[in-house]
């Protein structure tokens, strides 16, 4: 019952920041400030504080990278293999990249950080680093081939090098490393940053949902939903059993590859040519969707 209720709450709160968006107590000037805020300070303290004290060797691991390699590229594959020859191009695009880019930073490492412990919360946020580097770059290959459009690849992977929770993450597990201390009263401020991500993420993230019912397709957004939130987790139950990792980089693994769909996914679809209606509306689906989906994995992992 905890955990249904905290997913209860983080549905409340994504209601919330879309109500307050829709009366316009929570306009583009603000939500862009609170944006920043989780981006640049709340997420950032929320990885470092994961991963500052914890050998790099105890969370990475060849099975780690391999099996979220064979999780994402798998799901990609079958998604364009179910959509094959239906809806148009930009359609097709949009519902293969949303079918495996996952929403990691913004809802993946806060709710992990929130219902289990450390190791699993500094091995969600290994994932995070890892799977960006991996999901980015495909979705833009991806739109960019099926809709010609022009991507400035090079321009987001400068964007990638310069990220504060990529450089959070880099940081805290080099620090993790060599053993450095880190004082008290740093890593409790930190710690106490760390906790607004999850009520500020979902403020930010309720604030981009958006439904327009003209461009509703059941049809073509429950294929979505499924994949995301149901053949997804299920290949990364799979795939980590049969590699058998640890209980901790299990957990990691299986919560954070089962997240709804990335915000971002929209963002991209609007500038490279995808059915940008399309993307939010499975953004909101999926979103709200993965609170009952979240609630059955979390508690068949125990």
């Amino acid at each position: 019952m905890e955990v249904l209720g905290r997913l209860l709450a983080m549905l409340a709160v994504l209601l919330l920041g879309a109500g307050l968006r829709s009366s316009g107590l929570l306009n583009a000037a603000r939500t862009a400030r609170l944006n920043a805020t989780a981006y640049y300070v709340a997420l950032p303290a929320l990885v470092f504080v994961a991963t500052y004290d914890q050998p790099v060797s105890e969370l990475l691991s060849t099975e780690l990278l391999a099996g979220s390699l064979v999780v994402v590229f798998a799901t990609g594959g079958i998604a364009w293999v179910a959509h094959r020859n239906r809806f148009s191009q930009g359609r097709r695009s949009v519902a293969i990249i949303q079918s495996y880019h996952s929403n990691l930073g913004y809802l993946g490492v806060p709710l992990v950080a929130a219902t289990f412990d450390a190791r699993v919360t500094a091995i969600a946020s290994v994932i995070l680093g890892f799977v960006t580097l991996i999901q980015l770059p495909l979705t833009i290959v991806v739109l960019s081939v099926f809709n010609g459009a022009n991507a400035a690849i090079v321009r987001e992977l400068k964007n990638l090098a310069t990220n504060p929770v990529l450089g959070a993450l880099l940081a805290g597990l080099a620090i993790g490393e060599v053993g450095l201390v880190i004082p008290a009263t740093v890593t409790a401020g930190l710690d106490a940053l760390g906790a607004l991500s999850l009520p500020l993420a979902l403020l930010c993230v309720g604030a981009a949902l958006q439904v327009d019912s003209p461009s509703l397709d059941l049809e073509a957004t429950g294929s979505v939903v499924a994949l995301k939130l149901g053949c997804m987790p299920l290949l990364a139950w799979a795939v980590f059993s049969l590699l058998a990792v640890d209980a901790a980089t299990f957990t990691a693994s299986v919560v954070m590859l089962g997240m709804p769909t990335a915000v971002s996914t929209y963002v991209y679809a609007s500038e490279l040519g995808g059915d940008a209606e399309f993307a939010s509306l499975n953004v909101f689906a999926t979103t709200v969707a993965s609170v009952a989906t979240l609630f059955v994995l979390i508690t068949m992992i125990g």
